[in-house]
């Protein structure tokens, strides 16, 4: 009797007759006799008392036909055929359309999935031929029958589901103290322990590329003042040793010298060791630019995944108050503020300031001057964000000011949002951790089937009771990926794991990373709160306090129901503010051709992001603050909160402190600012003038927008799909 059936990826799972019995009715119903339960629960149950204890789909959809063409029933044999191959030819055409897209290098959602990745090079659409690929492979061999009706109702989005059988991870925060001071091994080469600061700079960026070819999320440094200050010092060090040779003279004492701030300073009127000392700084100031601008400068042009698309990086910085720590701060900063080639923004890395009473952010605070500078280059650049350390979720009570090493104690942040801090198998620290995997819920949809509920309150009660079916279907399937992904060996991860992700030090080339796995985090998302509760009760969270009550419930539920999967699944389960770039209109177009257009639901070609009031809302920063700020200390697997500001900000860093200000009110735990930038895709030129149409520069008309589309930037918003084109023209300023 059969005990176990092989999936098509190999997975064996427990034999089910009653699938067959479903199948065959399937195929009865399209013939002109009908269906005869009783019929294909007989050939059920032979197909089952076959012999055998394991059989294959494919085997037991053979048997099915046979035992079909021996019964009375030869139509429904045929219908059963037709109907395999149906699929099949379906299946194939629907891949062949997707794939003469890409050949075509149509501008459209498929090709503009994420806008930072270029579809039309080669190199990006091998990747997009891949990825439309082992999607339909992930649906039909690698996710449960409840999941995949999950995923084809409209109610989940796996995320990268185009990575599944790769059983790679998310992201990571990289103890990049590891790579500087033991080296790193990479493929067939490596390199030692870095010397200088220059070494250290390309090392970073080495360790981000090659890990990103590791990973299908982002890659980030989580304390990059103070991972590459040590090499401030040596740098400095190095220079006494050539202003010593250049004098004839020793000046190895001053190498131990208390330097207070590393600043550049004229030479004019000093003598001796007062003179060799400011010479060697400012030649270490001089090198440390230039070692900040080759980052920057790396980290937008040296490609990663076949060659598609640049390392998706962050740097999180601004609490090193040593003197060297401040010169890496301010000199990348410096950098930032300049611009790459012709002075354009530069796109990567997303910078963080981290914000912290008593480090960098109130007067009075030994890294203030850096921080009003990081708000001056927001005020030009986009970048940095602000992520604030003094969020009440946010805080460690092991964190010291005097402890050398306190930014193991700090939360770091990347991408668009990415946070991973708490920990329930290891270390509370962001260091050398990641998330595994994340999957969105549709909590418009939801809604949406409540709305002919005409009570209230039942209303809203039968949408909590499909809110804890969509999350639990979204826990299960996110810990049947985790079951899926810790069956990978370490040697396919060959600098991940070799000492990055937390305890993979310990393994051997051939172990799984089971051990390991469980220092990530696995998250689920959920989009479109203001629509949600338009569906709901009419309002969303910014025009009702109402609906504002209401969706801190919902928010609320959905964190203290994650929080339970932790003790349930036994894995750091977290829940994410998605960041909603494809998604936002996929969900969208799909309930919208369900329900047809609902008024402030499905009348646009997004849903909102996450918990945000809806972009074309208009109001002050500090009531977007206000409504949105309670939602982020549920938000635990990452969150944002943005601004945007009118006019020209190159000259008002005042505006960007204010909303920083708000973020310190309202407890808000990361941030960002937008504001108007024009930006010539001819020759680089950037401006703030309004409505710009022609370049002063080169006078070229090739004129776009330098914005955000979900917290990190793209050069230019023809790379964007149409669902954030739309939400892009619907924004509006707050003020």
């Amino acid at each position: 009797m059969i005990q176990t059936v092989i999936k098509r990826d190999g997975r064996k799972v427990e034999f089910n007759n009653q699938k067959i019995v479903a199948a065959i009715l399937k195929a009865m119903d399209i013939t002109e006799a009908g269906q005869d339960i009783v019929l294909a629960a007989k050939i059920a149950d032979t197909i089952s008392r076959s012999g055998k204890t394991e059989m294959s789909v494919e085997e037991i959809q053979d048997c099915v036909e046979m035992e079909l063409m021996k019964s009375p029933r030869k139509e429904v044999a045929r219908a059963y055929i037709a109907y395999r191959n149906q699929r099949n030819l379906a299946r194939k055409a629907k891949t062949n359309e997707i794939f003469q897209e890409i050949i075509d290098a149509q501008a459209n959602d498929i090709t503009r999935e994420n806008a930072n990745m270029n579809a039309d090079t080669p190199a990006g659409m091998m990747m997009k031929f891949a990825s439309e690929a082992t999607k339909s492979y992930v649906d039909e061999c690698l996710l449960s029958e409840d999941v995949r009706e999950a995923v084809a109702g409209n109610y989940i989005h796996i995320h990268d589901k185009d990575y599944y059988p790769t059983k790679s991870l998310t992201c990571i925060q990289h103890p990049l103290d590891l790579i500087l001071e033991h080296g790193l091994k990479a493929g067939h080469g490596e390199s030692r322990p870095a010397k200088r600061i220059e070494t250290a700079s390309v090392l970073a960026c080495i360790s981000m590329e090659t890990v990103q070819n590791e990973m299908h999320g982002g890659q980030a440094i989580p304390a990059f003042d103070f991972y590459l200050a040590p090499f401030v010092r040596k740098t400095y060090e190095e220079e006494i040793d050539k202003v010593s040779a250049l004098m004839n003279t020793d000046f190895s004492e001053l190498k131990g010298a208390p330097i207070d701030d590393y600043l550049k300073r004229d030479l004019v009127g000093l003598q001796g060791k007062e003179r060799a000392m400011q010479h060697a700084i400012n030649q270490t100031v001089g090198r440390v630019h230039q070692a900040m601008e080759a980052f920057v400068h790396n980290m937008n042009t040296i490609h990663s995944r076949g060659g598609n698309q640049v390392v998706f990086s962050s740097i999180n910085y601004g609490t090193d108050t040593s003197a060297e720590g401040r010169c890496i701060i301010r000199e990348i900063l410096n950098t930032t503020y300049e611009g790459v080639g012709n002075g354009s923004t530069a796109i990567f890395p997303i910078q963080i300031w981290k914000k912290k009473k008593g480090v960098s952010y109130l007067p009075g605070d030994r890294n203030y001057d850096l921080y009003k500078f990081a708000c001056k280059v927001t005020a030009r650049r986009f970048f940095p964000n602000f992520l604030n350390l003094d969020a009440t979720y946010n805080q460690d009570d092991a964190w010291k000011e005097d402890d050398p090493k306190r930014y193991v104690h700090e939360v770091a942040t990347m991408g668009c949002r990415t946070r991973v801090y708490g920990n329930k198998f290891g270390p509370k620290t962001s260091i050398g951790r990641g998330n595994l995997s994340f999957t969105t819920i549709n909590i418009v949809k939801l809604a949406i089937e409540c709305m002919s509920i005409e009570d209230k309150d039942t209303r809203i009660q039968k949408f909590f009771q499909k809110l804890d079916w969509a999350l639990d279907i979204a826990a299960k399937q996110l810990n049947e990926r985790f079951d899926f992904q810790k069956t990978a060996l370490k040697k396919q991860f060959p600098l991940l794991m070799n000492g990055l992700w937390l305890g993979s030090e310990k393994l051997d080339d051939n172990d799984t990373i089971e051990s390991v796995m469980n220092q990530g985090t696995l998250s689920i998302g959920f989009i479109g709160l203001a629509e949600c509760l338009i569906a709901l009760i009419g309002k969303h969270h910014g025009e009702s306090e109402e609906a504002q009550d209401l969706g801190l419930r919902i928010v609320s539920h959905m964190a203290e129901k994650i929080n339970g999967f932790a003790e349930t699944y036994q894995h750091n389960f977290t829940f994410l503010a998605t960041p909603a770039e494809g998604l936002s209109g996929a969900f969208t177009r799909r309930d919208k051709k369900t329900f047809g257009v609902l008024p402030g639901i499905t009348d646009k070609d997004y849903y909102t992001n996450s918990s945000h009031v809806p972009v074309y809302y208009h109001c002050t920063p500090e009531h977007k603050a206000k409504i949105e700020g309670p939602y982020n200390k549920y938000e635990n697997a990452g969150h944002i909160f943005y601004v945007e500001i009118d006019g020209d900000a190159t000259h008002n860093p005042e505006a960007i402190m204010q909303i920083v200000d708000l973020m310190d009110k309202y407890d808000i735990g990361y941030g960002s600012v937008n504001h108007n930038r024009n930006r010539c895709l001819d020759c680089g030129y950037e401006d703030s003038t309004e409505d710009l149409a022609e370049c002063p520069h080169c006078h070229g008309h090739h004129i776009d927008t330098l914005q955000r589309i979900t917290g990190y930037l793209v050069g230019t918003t023809n790379r964007w799909n149409s669902a954030k084109l739309a939400e892009l023209k619907d924004r509006v300023v707050h003020k």
